[in-house]
């Protein structure tokens, strides 16, 4: 596939020229006379590299570095002026430019740069569908949307650096899926992934379930018990719901992650650990913190990376994607070999909200399969409302 080179000037002549020049070249040439122009096409991604004029109608050529700085994949910025400017080269190469030239370019040497330019950008997308096959092989959908890119660089780094995350989104969003994704990308692979709902198990039992207990802590503790922490050491402890944890337990909870070691329920012995803790909920937890239900001393701390995981109707674009990995899972296990699913089917589920999030989606398919005896699923294969006739358009 071409590259798309975006010429960012005003001058109508010198990006005719240099059109000429790249369609040799076999680039993509598109064209840009301000920074707005320019703004849009970067917005849109239509472009893989940039060269950039200093001096524009609507502004400061190097003022676009400094917009594109937070892109996860900033396309290659070639800065050209016409007047020379040594000082505006160093603080554009500071700010990101691969390059800069001055006018009259040196076509051989613009050609060179483009090169390594498009090097760069390809290295970029091998890297890229390298990721996605890894998160896919750890059951997690990355998806095309921008929300779940972001998520993606965030928890990759996250679980290189082996920090504690605290994943939010609401029901069915895949909040333990990404946890295990983390635990499988980082240097912890090889350890434990142990996660707990601590939603599901009562308060009085969350301590000893965490940190253990001694023979005789309590009425039935016939013998030790070693905790989750103990159990995760070298590996990942996830925190599910971590927003019904009590607050005293959340005390204990922090003053283990800061000192890294605990004292199992009855026992005086520190024990020392080393685990990555991950957390997630699907409440809002800066509102618990203002109404004194969660501790912000504790919430900091397992926030040293936020991920939020957005709902299902907020990426639908992924539904494709999702509906694609889920007939790829349930195929063997069923027994089935449903190759896709037509369009008018999948017109229905991008039209549908999709409360239960992911999690409902996984079960529309699964029951569409387990009802399907064609190679495709069609509407008649779909649950409840969505296979039913649907309400006029207004």
């Amino acid at each position: 596939m071409s590259l798309t080179v975006l010429i960012v000037d005003d001058e109508k002549n010198f990006r005719a020229s240099i059109v000429k020049f790249l369609e040799k070249q076999a680039y993509m040439p598109l064209e840009a006379g301000t920074l707005a122009e320019a703004r849009a096409v970067l917005n849109a991604g239509q472009a893989d590299i940039v060269l950039l004029d200093a001096r524009l109608p609507d502004g400061h050529g190097p003022s676009l570095l400094e917009e594109t700085a937070h892109l996860l994949d900033r396309p290659p910025i070639i800065l050209i002026t016409g007047h020379g400017d040594i000082q505006m080269a160093v603080e554009a190469m500071d700010n990101g430019a691969h390059y800069f030239f001055s006018k009259p370019i040196d076509l051989a040497k613009l050609g060179g740069a483009l090169d390594r330019a498009g090097e760069m950008v390809r290295m970029r997308r091998e890297l890229h569908h390298l990721r996605a096959s890894q998160f896919s092989e750890h059951n997690f959908i990355l998806g095309d949307s921008p929300e779940m890119e972001k998520v993606f660089h965030q928890a990759e780094r996250a679980a290189k650096m082996s920090v504690s995350v605290l994943i939010t989104g609401a029901t069915g969003t895949g909040k333990e899926v990404l946890a295990s994704a983390i635990h499988r990308m980082g240097p912890r692979r090889d350890g434990a992934f142990v996660a707990i709902n601590c939603a599901a198990i009562q308060s009085t039992v969350l301590e000893a379930e965490l940190f253990g207990y001694e023979r005789g802590a309590f009425t039935g503790a016939d013998q030790r018990k070693a905790g989750l922490f103990e159990i995760a050491d070298g590996g990942v402890l996830f925190l599910d719901e971590i927003s019904s944890m009590p607050l005293d337990m959340q005390a204990k909870l922090l003053r283990a992650l800061e000192e890294r070691n605990f004292r199992r329920m009855g026992g005086t012995q520190e024990i020392n650990v080393d685990v990555q803790v991950l957390a997630a909920s699907n409440r809002d937890l800066k509102r618990m913190m203002t109404e004194g239900a969660f501790r912000d001393d504790l919430y900091f701390r397992l926030k040293v990376v936020d991920l939020h995981l957005p709902r299902l109707a907020e990426r639908k674009q992924d539904i494709p994607d999702l509906v694609g990995f889920f007939l790829k899972e349930m195929n063997p296990r069923m027994g089935l070999n449903v190759a896709g699913i037509t369009p008018r089917a999948m017109e229905r589920l991008m039209l549908h909200d999709w409360p239960g999030n992911i999690r409902e989606l996984r079960n529309v398919i699964e029951h569409a399969m387990l009802f399907c005896d064609d190679s495709e699923l069609d509407i008649a294969h779909l649950p409840g409302e969505l296979s039913g006739p649907q309400p006029a358009a207004l």
